[in-house]
């Protein structure tokens, strides 16, 4: 079946990433229930009506001496939209993910691509696995917005160009680069939360360094945000032990 667009989409360009947290059932005292069973059995359930504060210290102990089961008993499902090559990294996270994604084969993409703003340090200094990215000058952030905006215009052309002609979704996609923004529902549990902030983000309190692309750290970043807010104590031991997941 021919698909033929009533006009030509003109493309748009973004610098930023969205995360939504859509649903959750995670609370610290997920943790301390999930612990306490281990010496309380069945009145371990008592922990759930329980003001997780007067417990931090057991949060903070399983968190130091990496007890790391009690942080799985909890869910959040992220609505992430972000550009595809973050997806490609992020998916590297198997263990306690699931992940949904947009198809191109059962849609139409739409022309939303990423563009690096103003504040995306640009020029990489050094060897592998001794780099540093620095600030670039005006002159190549002209050329990157200016150069990526006209490859992005050139592929939608010639994807649209071939839906036109009849060409199935899933062979005109091909045409398309990393740089277009997908979406996606991620669901993790505190634990391979913690597991993917360690690695995906910078932190003054981490005790591990670590590199990330700058785009999946703002993913990264945003997500933490919303789970801060719901295992705030959990939060807290995770950033009081170096950033580790236990």
């Amino acid at each position: 079946m021919t698909e033929i667009p009533a006009e030509i989409e003109k493309a748009s360009f973004r610098s930023d990433v969205t995360v939504e947290l859509v649903k959750h059932s995670a609370a610290d005292s997920d943790v301390l229930w999930a612990a306490r069973v281990s010496t309380a059995g069945e009145q371990s359930l008592e922990e759930i009506t329980k003001d997780p504060e007067r417990s931090k210290g057991l949060i903070n102990f399983l968190m130091r001496d990496r007890h790391g089961s009690p942080f799985e008993h909890n869910s959040m499902t992220f609505f992430i939209s972000a550009p595809i090559f973050v997806f490609r990294e992020f998916m590297r996270h198997r263990v306690g993910w699931s992940y949904n994604e947009e198809s191109g084969r059962y849609r139409r993409l739409e022309p939303v691509f990423y563009v690096p703003g103003e504040a995306r340090k640009l020029v990489q200094q050094g060897r592998p696995g001794k780099y540093e990215f620095v600030e670039g000058t005006p002159a190549q952030h002209e050329l990157t917005g200016r150069v990526m905006e006209d490859a992005y215009r050139h592929a939608y052309e010639a994807y649209q160009e071939m839906l036109a002609a009849g060409v199935a979704r899933e062979v005109a996609r091909a045409v398309l680069p990393v740089g277009l923004f997908s979406s996606m529902y991620a669901t993790c549990n505190a634990r391979s939360l913690m597991h993917f902030l360690g690695l995906r983000t910078q932190h003054e309190q981490a005790a591990v360094a670590s590199f990330p692309q700058r785009e999946i750290e703002m993913v990264g970043e945003r997500m933490e945000a919303h789970w801060a807010g719901l295992m705030p104590l959990t939060h807290a031991a995770f950033n009081a032990n170096g950033r580790v997941a236990p």
